[in-house]
């Protein structure tokens, strides 16, 4: 029988993958292959990115900053076959945020190119189902069984690309939702926002929501111009459908906008302090590392040489001493130490242009407000300045910090799983939304559309309704009989919803600490419990701790995804070429 290779998910990752199979191909002429893809969401996009969503929800990333091809920067064993950008490819202003049908669209084209660049000898299927489970010994065959299909897909090699995942809901979600139906309320849990059904919440009706990031913003474009509500210039007109949202968050602000200029000069040397040296060094310890004590203060002082760096280059006059002298001085000094905080307060007079990453995290610690109504006022001035800021040439260290973290995060893929709190962080600073959108969360503010609710939100279900109460204005009450989480399910592998993956942990495959799917870091492999690499099952993506950055990226990054896609393409071409050779011996 040929070989079979079965690929369960089949948006940007699957599609990634596929394209690294037909780059890396002709390497292994004359194998012969059929590949399976399956996923009940088209090939390409996927279920995120399909073209059947709203138009009105764009992406984050302008698109000159997107791309699902390799380049000569990206550290891999196989061919760089170069591509368009989506802004070349789109023919856009490179500056532009495309809408996510139209990203739907540049992938379903990546999938179609990738298919028609497959040698002869390879064919694609796709089958538009969910993958229920996989059964097979080590040795031998696997079973993929799909839902409404009575026998399964025999394949010698799966790949798990799956991407992001439902969860089952954790206790304090449970507790919710039953008190919601118990008394007559509307409890929306973490879900996609696009495929949420927002329909339960009633114009006019005051809704809390439990979180500032990228989910909120969906969930705000869907509940006003969604509705029939417009801009006109810096004005929201309401089309009186709209609910009335209260949001708040740990930090209480929405993330950072997106930096809205381009880099000029030389850019910071990256990576300096956390590279490759170090993170050979953290993985060889016998004993394992600390992320808050090991891996935190290396992140702090890379991106603390990147602002500095670019601060020295571009503003000299905002510093005290030749970058020479501080330079050396910084990079003898230990990490997060007195010494190292004493040489940056002498050499930047002024503390606004020093980084303070702490601080950044927590804004509004010590932030007190004495009415709601101060504490709209008083938010509306930090996302206005934030704006700015983030649009100023003269606070380009920020962009130097933001390519810092692109860096540090190409660094860090290597140690697997370090935990939510990191990747949290990452998206707060690197990957917030376009300046646009946080206009128009100004424009709602102002309307009485959207009222934040301060930093630290607690919620809690009593006397029949939701309350929510925040540090930033004590003794202050929000009630609402309607909650949304406005934030994306985080699946382990004991609560996600996707069977086949439950099954397999069940059956003895690895989970991390934060329970994600344990793989070898070289090519994917499914890791047992026993210690052992399942030589038939690989598995890439944001359910695994080979994550890596997005499974698209921007371009000239070196991206981490971009290899891990190389990798196992290799690994599993490599393994069913042996295959074929033994069955012709």
């Amino acid at each position: 029988m040929r070989p079979s290779l079965v690929i369960v998910g089949a948006g940007p990752r699957g599609t990634g993958i596929l394209e690294r199979i037909a780059a890396n191909a002709p390497e292994y002429a004359g194998l012969e292959l059929d590949i399976h893809l399956v996923d009940p969401f088209p090939p390409g996009g996927g279920r995120v990115w399909r073209q059947a969503q709203s138009p009105l929800l764009w992406m984050n990333s302008q698109s000159q900053d997107v791309t699902m091809f390799t380049d000569d920067t990206v550290e891999l064993d196989g061919p760089v076959l170069p591509g368009p950008a989506l802004h070349e490819w789109a023919d856009l202003d490179g500056r532009a945020f495309a809408d996510r049908q139209l990203q739907g669209a540049y992938l379903g084209w990546v999938y179609e190119r990738s298919v028609a660049a497959l040698p002869p000898g390879v064919t694609v299927r796709h089958h538009p189902r969910r993958a229920l489970r996989v059964s097979g010994p080590r040795e031998g065959r696997q079973q993929v069984w799909l839902d409404g299909r009575a026998r399964p897909l025999l394949a010698d090699t799966v790949i798990l690309a799956q991407g992001h995942l439902d969860a089952e809901l954790d206790a304090e979600q449970r507790e919710l939702s039953a008190y919601a139906r118990e008394h007559g309320l509307v409890h929306l849990p973490p879900d996609f926002t696009a495929d949420s059904d927002l329909s339960a919440l009633a114009p006019g009706e005051d809704v809390l929501v439990r979180g500032f990031g990228l989910a909120f913003i969906d969930l705000m474009v869907l509940l006003t111009e969604g509705r029939g509500g417009r801009y006109e210039g810096d004005t929201y007109l309401p089309s009186g459908r709209e609910p009335v949202l209260h949001v708040g968050s740990r930090r209480g602000i929405p993330y950072h906008s997106k930096i809205g200029y381009d880099w000029t000069g030389e850019r910071p040397p990256l990576p300096r302090f956390l590279g490759p040296a170090q993170i050979d060094e953290l993985l060889a310890r016998p004993d394992g590392y600390d992320f808050r004590r090991d891996v935190w203060p290396l992140i702090d002082k890379e991106l603390g040489f990147a602002h500095y760096h670019r601060l020295f280059a571009a503003h000299p006059e905002r510093t005290a001493v030749a970058w020479a002298d501080f330079e050396e001085k910084y990079a003898a000094a230990e990490p997060l130490s007195a010494e190292l905080q004493a040489l940056v307060a002498s050499a930047v007079p002024d503390p606004a242009d020093r980084l303070d990453l702490t601080a950044l995290d927590h804004p509004l610690d010590g932030v007190r407000h004495t009415s709601y109504e101060e504490l709209q006022d008083g938010l509306r001035g930090y996302i206005t300045a934030d704006l700015e800021r983030r649009h100023d040439p003269a606070h380009s260290p920020d962009l130097a910090v933001f390519l810092g973290l692109l860096s540090v995060y190409g660094q860090v893929v290597r140690l697997g799983d370090i935990g939510s709190w990191w990747h949290g962080f990452f998206s707060y600073l690197a990957s917030g939304p376009p300046g646009p959108r946080l206009r128009q969360l100004l424009a709602l503010s102002r309307a009485g559309v959207v009222k934040f609710a301060g930093a630290d939100m607690r919620v809690t279900a009593e006397d029949g309704v939701f309350r929510a109460t925040s540090a930033t204005v004590p003794g202050s009450i929000i009630e609402a009989r309607a909650l949304v989480e406005a934030r994306l399910p985080h699946p382990t592998l004991a609560r996600t919803r996707d069977r086949l993956l439950r099954e397999l942990y069940e059956e003895g495959a690895r989970a991390t600490p934060a329970g994600l799917l344990a793989v070898d870091p070289e090519d994917g492999r499914v890791l047992h419990r026993d210690g052992t690499a399942h030589p038939r099952r690989f598995a890439l993506g944001p359910h695994t701790n080979a994550r890596g950055a997005g499974a698209f990226t921007r371009p000239r990054t070196n991206s981490p995804s971009f290899r891990q896609n190389d990798a196992t393409a290799r690994a599993v071409l490599a393994f069913l070429r042996d295959l074929s050779c033994r069955a012709a011996a």
